[in-house]
């Protein structure tokens, strides 16, 4: 890894990091490399942060830079999720219900979207 950030278990045991580089990373649960988010969907990170897990197995990906949170489902291209009104996305969790949280360090809050 180079510049490891954020880390979210993902189902199956294995685990999702972002990387400084601009880069996420999946790992299977024998902690081998399974992917590159960036290599399997052909997308540019601009800064990578917060990472989480759907209830669906879709990885989301805060970019601090770009200020977006995609989503990259197992199969598909990714999905721009939030687009507007996020200022420094960093660290986020998915809840069981639909809800995405997103901390937003330059406005000091915590931005719940559905």
């Amino acid at each position: 890894l180079q510049g490891p950030r954020y880390v979210s278990p993902v189902p199956g045991g294995g685990f999702v990091v972002s990387e400084e580089c601009g880069d996420v990373k999946v790992f299977m649960s024998s902690h081998k490399l399974l992917c590159s988010l960036s290599s399997k969907y052909g997308h540019q990170f601009g800064n990578p942060a917060g990472v989480c897990v759907d209830t669906d197995g879709s990885i989301l990906v805060a970019d601090e830079q770009r200020r977006t949170v995609h989503l990259f489902p197992e199969h598909g291209a990714p999905i721009c999720l939030v687009s507007t009104g996020l200022r420094r996305p960093a660290g986020m969790a998915c809840s069981s219900s639909g809800h995405l949280f997103v901390a937003d360090t330059a406005e000091n809050c915590v931005k719940v979207f559905k």
